[in-house]
């Protein structure tokens, strides 16, 4: 009854197009003051993915995947954690002022230093390239630099297709510190060296797993799986790289959650439906600790989170989900996949 109550909801709510809002390089560039070359969240939906292979783990179709032994236990497990939006629901972890943004640089963008002051050894040490504009501007930093947010900063290079990810980043006044910082190569499957993090807890690149606007609003079926968060967690497997915890029972970072095939997913609105069906194509990758089951996107000032996602997100219940086989597409394993 909830869920049909919801469906009703998201049917006949009425609110201002989300697309007459500024998107997020619109309201950079409002007082002319960023180059012209620097983008912010820019569309991306005419690519085949941020990772461009498509035996990528954020890539790969999973619907297909075989259901883990232990996948009740899991879905019991995450049920019964504490959460402000009930125990076992779902919420979108993005709004017109949270979330995640992501600058597009050339590749000439200069490259700066970056101070790491909690994982130095983990981190790679070389320059990255971040706006001049970044130091003063709090849309390039997730939650405009909230202090209560992990102030990831994401930075694409889009001639030669590097990621340049950081985290809990700040402008001191003389210099960039940053907890940890990671460069991905996204012509290639190579993961981070095993033990290691990277700006997410499970040693993974943030930006592919995102919601973002472009896709959600634009022609294509959603061709990825989705970033999210649990309260608890145990362990690592394959594609994740590190552990962020050892709660007995908690899931492992890199575990994948896939929304059921017999999900009725008709009574939404097309966003949501486009959503939902990526949750059962590409499902979600557990990649960090935080608020449990929160689903992360881009900060964009365009999102309708209260009238669309959150109605949306909260009438999905754990239960509506399997995990997949642990480890499932690892090389060697169920599914092989070269060069990773």
């Amino acid at each position: 009854m909830l869920r049909i109550l919801l469906f009703t909801l998201l049917s006949v709510t009425n609110c201002d197009s989300p697309r007459e809002k500024m998107s997020p390089n619109e309201a950079l560039h409002a007082n002319g003051n960023v180059s012209a070359a620097v983008h912010l969240s820019p569309d991306l939906s005419h690519m085949p993915g941020v990772y461009l292979r498509p035996d990528n783990w954020w890539n790969v179709d999973i619907s297909q995947a075989p259901v883990d032994p232990n996948s009740a236990n899991f879905i019991a497990f995450l049920n019964e954690q504490e959460s402000s939006i009930g125990e076992g629901r779902f919420h979108p972890d993005f709004t017109p002022r949270f979330g995640i943004p992501f600058a597009s640089v050339p590749g000439t963008q200069p490259k700066v230093p970056v101070v790491f002051t909690s994982y130095p050894e983990e981190s790679d040490q070389v320059g990255y390239p971040i706006p001049e504009e970044a130091k003063f501007n709090p849309l390039f930093i997730e939650s405009q630099g909230s202090k209560d947010g992990d102030r990831h900063l994401l930075i694409l290079d889009r001639d030669n297709w590097l990621l340049y990810e950081l985290v809990q980043t700040r402008w001191t006044g003389e210099q960039w510190e940053a907890n940890c910082g990671a460069v991905f190569d996204l012509a290639t499957n190579k993961r981070r060296p095993e033990g290691w993090t990277s700006t997410d807890a499970a040693g993974l690149a943030v930006l592919p797993g995102l919601v973002r606007y472009d896709e959600v609003y634009g022609p294509n079926p959603i061709k990825h799986a989705f970033r999210v968060a649990v309260k608890r967690s145990n362990g690592y497997v394959w594609p994740a790289s590190h552990e962020a915890g050892d709660t007995e029972g908690a899931p492992p970072m890199g575990m994948r959650l896939r929304l059921k095939a017999s999900f009725d997913i008709s009574g939404y609105v097309p966003e949501m439906q486009k959503i939902l069906q990526a949750m059962k194509t590409h499902g979600l990758i557990v990649a960090d600790n935080g608020g449990n089951l929160y689903v992360t996107g881009t900060m964009d000032q365009r999102w309708d989170t209260r009238g669309t996602f959150n109605p949306g997100f909260h009438s999905l219940h754990v239960s509506d989900f399997d995990v997949i086989q642990l480890g499932w597409g690892q090389p060697g394993g169920h599914e092989p996949s070269p060069d990773q």
